[in-house]
């Protein structure tokens, strides 16, 4: 969804307290930043995009005056929240923010457009939401949405499907998934669920059921070693698939959290079926029924996790434990990995196509869609 604004804008009348030569600047600082804004080339992501449109809308026509919208209705209600939630701030004061938040995106954009100047070694091309290496034997693929909690959307899917089939059938004697910057991955975007209009509700559903029965697809089927790194909290799908993964590293301020029931949703990623074999049926149900988060040390514990370590050593301990690995023989590897998880393979595509038919009808049902239109309505006002 594009808030980007093209009215008009309205000078307010003079506040006694500044001049008229004061108001001019900041008008032309508000207009400037609109132009600066049409020039970023980078999405800056919907918390942000509603930022931009309620400052905007304070500062050209004042406190929020429009009806409230439907509840269905995602995107307008967001938009409409992020309004109100203003108050009375002052439209000079909204122009000044404005002009600042731009600002800020322009600075982070040009910091970020230097970075790639100069790639990082073994770097591949045709990635937006991932950053995918090839170093010493390792293929590395980060989440890469720091700002978004690296919260995965459509496009992020299919880019870690492209980064495991390019992983499988390169030289690297091992693959890495690991995120970029204090989460490791908050699951699934739920703004995958919305801007969806009433009729189009079926199709979502399908097309979204296709699409995570091939990312698990390509979880199961994955020729070498697949190691998850989980550098700090993760959330839903990122969790379920750890179970489909050959080690799992977490640093100490990992969590583990599958709210599913809380969403109106149900388990995924195979975990309907790993979960009660690595960890028991009754801890499996504590998490995937009843929403409870784990620490990594609980984790562990519990067999989803591996081994835990210091967040202070976390990185240095884990990447040379990891080129340890990729100097082993590659062949051999692979052909062990094959060994230990062929027995399982047709079981686990099933229990993929199961419960992405499940899931299809759950994303269908009121259930699912009030407990969504609850998540956003608990989010903090921005």
């Amino acid at each position: 969804m594009d808030f980007r604004p093209t009215q008009a804008v309205c000078i307010p009348a003079i506040h006694l307290h500044m001049t008229a030569a004061t108001m001019q600047v900041s008008q032309k600082d508000f207009q400037k930043a609109q132009e600066q804004l049409k020039l970023l080339k980078k999405d800056p992501g919907n918390e942000t995009k509603l930022k931009l449109y309620a400052l905007f809308k304070q500062a050209t026509e004042g406190p929020c005056n429009a009806p409230k919208p439907g509840m269905l209705d995602f995107v307008k209600k967001a938009k409409w929240d992020a309004w109100n939630s203003l108050g009375n701030l002052s439209q000079d004061d909204a122009r000044q923010k404005y002009a600042e938040l731009v600002s800020s995106l322009v600075s982070a954009e040009s910091a970020s457009q230097k970075k790639e100047a100069s790639p990082e070694e073994g770097r591949h091309d045709g990635y937006e939401t991932l950053i995918v290496t090839t170093k010493n034997n390792i293929t590395k693929i980060m989440f890469n949405r720091p700002d978004r909690k690296n919260a995965i959307n459509h496009q992020m899917y299919r880019e870690i499907i492209k980064a495991l089939e390019e992983a499988g059938k390169n030289d690297s004697t091992i693959a890495v998934i690991t995120g970029n910057g204090d989460y490791y991955s908050s699951g699934n975007d739920l703004n995958n669920f919305t801007n969806v209009q009433p009729g189009e509700m079926e199709k979502m559903a399908k097309d979204g059921a296709v699409l995570l029965k091939e990312f698990v697809g390509h979880f199961i089927d994955f020729p070498k070693p697949l190691i998850a790194v989980v550098n700090g909290p993760a959330v839903g799908i990122c969790v379920t698939v750890l179970g489909l993964c050959d080690l799992v590293y977490a640093s100490d301020r990992a969590t583990f959290h599958c709210p599913f029931s809380q969403l109106g949703q149900c388990p995924e990623g195979c975990s309907s079926y790993l979960f009660p074999k690595i960890m028991g049926l009754a801890k499996a149900s504590e998490m995937l029924l009843f929403n409870k988060k784990l620490t990594a040390a609980e984790a562990c514990a519990q067999g989803l996790v591996t081994e835990v370590f210091p967040d202070s050593t976390f990185q240095k301990e884990v990447w040379a434990r990891l080129e340890a690995y990729a100097s082993l023989p590659k062949n051999s590897l692979a052909v062990s990995k094959q060994l230990l998880r062929s027995v399982e393979k047709e079981k686990l595509h099933a229990v993929n196509s199961r419960e992405c038919e499940v899931l299809t009808e759950r994303w269908l049902s009121d259930e699912c869609i009030n407990a969504i239109v609850s998540f956003f309505q608990r989010k903090p006002k921005l």
